[in-house]
C-alpha cells in the first residue's frame, strides 16, 4: 500500500513520539535504579558451564550480589554450579528451563547470560521482558538480526544490556586508550594496531563418564549431539568459530582507539587442520579505519595449532607503541621512538614509569650499527595494576549501573557495533572478497 504525503507525515510523526517514549522510559528506569540503591542485588545465572563459571567466580568476590537461581539443560553443570554456590552460602534453585526460571523467581534484579552464542539473544530478551537487567555474553550472537533485537529489547524496555566485552572496565586498558592515546597523545598519530590470540593444538571437549544427556532432552534444545553440545564454538548453528570466540574482545578495541567503525575488511583462513568442524581453525584478517587523521590499519589473527605469541595487543603510532594484554606479563609498556618527544614529564606525572636501565648503544668497533633500530629501545612500563580476575571490573560496572545509574562501559548498541565488524571476516573469508562497511549497518 502506498502512503500518501499526509499519511507519510502522520506515521513520521507516530514513529518520533513511540521514539520519545521509549527513550524517557529508560531515563525513568534509570533514575528509580538510581533512587533504589540496593545493599543487595538479587541474580540468576543462565549457562552454567566454563564461562558461567567464570562470571560466577568474580560475582562472589563483589559485595552485595546474592545468587537466587541458576540454569542450565546440562544437570551435571547444574550440580556443579549450584553445590559450588552453596559452598559461599548460596542456596540457589536450579532450573533446567529458562522459562520456569523465570516464571517461579519473583524477586531478581539482574540475570547473568552465558549460555552458547546462539541462544543469547533468546535468553536475554525474555530476561528484559520479565523486567531484568542483564548481563550478556560476547558474542551478543552468532546472528546480526538476533543481536538487534537484543538492542531494542533494551530500548523498548528500558532495561540495562551489558555486553561481556571486558577489558572496555580494565583500569590498564582504560588508562592505556583514555589516558595515554586519546588524552595526552603519547604515540602521536595512531597509524597502525596488532593483535592476536593463539592457542595451542588441542582435542574437543568430552564429558565425563555416565553424564551425557539424553537424546530427547539434546534434541528439545536443540543440540543435534553431546559432542555439538560440548564443542558448540566449533559448529555453525552455535556459534561463530575462534575468530568471533577470541577475536571480539581484541578487534573491539580497535575502534575504540580510533574512535570510529571500520570502513572494510579483508581476511584469509580455512578449516586447515581439524576436519570434523564446520568453522575456520585460523584466520588472519586486515581491516581498514578512516580516521579523522588518516587511513588507519589493523592486523589481527587468530591461530588453534599453536600458542606462539599468545593474546596480547599493539597500538602503534608515530611516536610510539603501547603493547598491552589481560595479563601483564603477555604485554604492560609503551615503547618509545628515538624521534619522539622526552617521555620524562610523563612519567614524573606518574602516567608511565621511567624507564628501568637505559639502553646503551653499542660501542664494538668495525660493527655496522643502525640507529635507528637501537637508537631507542627502552620499554616504559605501565602504572596501572589490577589485583582482580578479569571479568571482575565489568561485572562491577553493570552492578554501578543498576545501583547507581553509573554508565554502563559496554551497553548493547557497542557491543552490536563489534558484532557487525567480527561477523564479517567469516563472510570475508567465505567469498575471498573485500567487504566495505556501510555505516548504517552499526545501528542496530
Amino acid at each position: 500500500m502506498e502512503l500518501n504525503r499526509k499519511q507519510f507525515i502522520q506515521s513520521t510523526v507516530a514513529a518520533g513520539t513511540m521514539l520519545a517514549m521509549l527513550k524517557a522510559r529508560a531515563v525513568e528506569n534509570a533514575e528509580l535504579a538510581a533512587i533504589k540503591n540496593p545493599d543487595q542485588l538479587n541474580i540468576a545465572l543462565i549457562g552454567a558451564g566454563a564461562q558461567g563459571r567464570i562470571l560466577t567466580e568474580s560475582c562472589l568476590r563483589i559485595p552485595g550480589i546474592r545468587f537466587k537461581a541458576i540454569c542450565d539443560i546440562w544437570e551435571y553443570s547444574q550440580r556443579y554450579s549450584s553445590r559450588y554456590l552453596m559452598k559461599y552460602g548460596h542456596e540457589v534453585n536450579v532450573y533446567e528451563d529458562y522459562r520456569e526460571l523465570l516464571a517461579n523467581e519473583k524477586d531478581l534484579d539482574a540475570v547473568i547470560v552465558a549460555s552458547p552464542d546462539w541462544m543469547h539473544a533468546e535468553h536475554a530478551n525474555a530476561c528484559m521482558n520479565a523486567g531484568l537487567h542483564v548481563y550478556s555474553e560476547k558474542e551478543m550472537s552468532n546472528s546480526l538480526e538476533k543481536a538487534a533485537t537484543m538492542v531494542q529489547t533494551a530500548a523498548a524496555t528500558g532495561k540495562l544490556l551489558q555486553i561481556g566485552h571486558q577489558r572496555r572496565s580494565n583500569p590498564r586498558y582504560i588508562h592505556a586508550i583514555e589516558k595515554l592515546i586519546h588524552e595526552v597523545n603519547l604515540l602521536g598519530r595512531v597509524t597502525h594496531a596488532t593483535a592476536q590470540w593463539n592457542r595451542a593444538r588441542t582435542e574437543d571437549l568430552g564429558w565425563p563418564k555416565n553424564s551425557e544427556i539424553d537424546a530427547a532432552t539434546l534434541d528439545k534444545y536443540g543440540y543435534n549431539s553431546m559432542t555439538e553440545f560440548r564443542n558448540w564454538r566449533w559448529y555453525k548453528k552455535y556459534g561463530g568459530g575462534p575468530i568471533v570466540d577470541l577475536g571480539s574482545h581484541q578487534i573491539d578495541l580497535f575502534e575504540w582507539v580510533w574512535g570510529v567503525n571500520p570502513h572494510s575488511v579483508i581476511a584469509s583462513g580455512g578449516i586447515d587442520y581439524y576436519p570434523n568442524h564446520e568453522w575456520y581453525d585460523n584466520v588472519m584478517c586486515i581491516y581498514e579505519y578512516q580516521t579523522p587523521e588518516g587511513m588507519a590499519r589493523a592486523f589481527y589473527e587468530t591461530l588453534t595449532t599453536t600458542s606462539h605469541r599468545g593474546f596480547s595487543e599493539a597500538f602503534r603510532g608515530v611516536n610510539g607503541t603501547i603493547e598491552i594484554a589481560e595479563v601483564p606479563q603477555r604485554g604492560n609498556s609503551v615503547l618509545r621512538e628515538a624521534h619522539a618527544p622526552d617521555w620524562q614529564p610523563y612519567a614524573d606525572q606518574g602516567l608511565i614509569k621511567s624507564v628501568a636501565a637505559p639502553i646503551r648503544k653499542s660501542t664494538t668497533k668495525n660493527v655496522a650499527v643502525d640507529v635507528r633500530v637501537t637508537a631507542e629501545a627502552g620499554a616504559w612500563p605501565l602504572p596501572v595494576e589490577m589485583a582482580k580476575p578479569a571479568h571482575q571490573p565489568h561485572l562491577e560496572n553493570f552492578f554501578n549501573a543498576i545501583r547507581y545509574g553509573t554508565p554502563l562501559n559496554c551497553p548493547g548498541e557497542k557491543g552490536y557495533e563489534t558484532a557487525v565488524a567480527v561477523l564479517a571476516v567469516n563472510r570475508a573469508v567465505a567469498t575471498k572478497q573485500r567487504i566495505e562497511f556501510n555505516p548504517s549497518e552499526f545501528i542496530a
